[in-house]
């Protein structure tokens, strides 16, 4: 028999886990039944993960890791900032049916009770933002004219909205009196003719 890989072993761990999140919720995770899903040892989590909060994190980090590889790629295309923007909803989308943003909301609501977990979550989620940031600063150095606001003002209202949106998605609160997607969608065309307006061909 084929000794099974380390890497082999932690990769069912955290789908294991992250199978938990999804169907049961952060609240639900214990090592011990993440050990039983996956079928290892009780003793692999701990030798690979530590504890259930190293655990919860190592899972969220390997989800998080692939997404902000994602998006970095697609603000290294250089593409003007309305078709980013289309391409950011489009991500939305895919990452609701992937359940990354169930992921993501169960670490934050974990977060709110055990400090330690939050600042490790926040440290991740800043990941997110300073890529903003940056392809923003870029945008603005190409003359997209938003008004009085900074590159880093942007990028809070932007990371403000898509988290309310994802909330408000998982709740099912999206109808006629809150068509979250079909509103960040709405901007896009706003953002296009800000871009045609002032764009700079560097």
């Amino acid at each position: 028999m084929t000794k099974e890989l380390p890497h082999d072993t932690l990769t069912r761990i955290l789908e294991a886990c992250r199978h938990i999140v999804l169907t049961e919720g952060a609240a639900a995770v214990s090592t011990r039944k993440v050990a039983a899903a996956a079928q290892v040892p009780l003793s692999q989590i701990h030798y690979h993960c530590g504890s259930k909060r190293g655990l919860m994190l190592a899972m969220f980090a390997a989800e998080n890791d692939r997404l902000v590889t994602r998006q970095a790629a697609m603000f290294a295309g250089n593409e003007p900032f309305d078709v980013q923007w289309r391409k950011a909803c489009d991500y939305l989308d895919e990452d609701l049916e992937s359940g990354y943003v169930r992921v993501l909301q169960e670490m934050i609501t974990a977060g709110y009770s055990d400090a330690e977990l939050r600042t490790q979550v926040r440290t991740m989620l800043d990941r997110w933002a300073e890529l903003i940031r940056q392809a923003l600063s870029h945008h603005y150095e190409r003359g997209l004219p938003l008004g009085p606001l900074s590159p880093a003002h942007v990028t809070a209202l932007i990371c403000a909205v898509f988290l309310g949106a994802e909330t408000m998605l998982l709740m099912g609160q999206e109808g006629a009196a809150t068509p979250i997607r079909e509103a960040l969608r709405a901007l896009e065309p706003l953002i296009a003719q800000a871009h045609a307006a002032a764009y700079v061909e560097f």
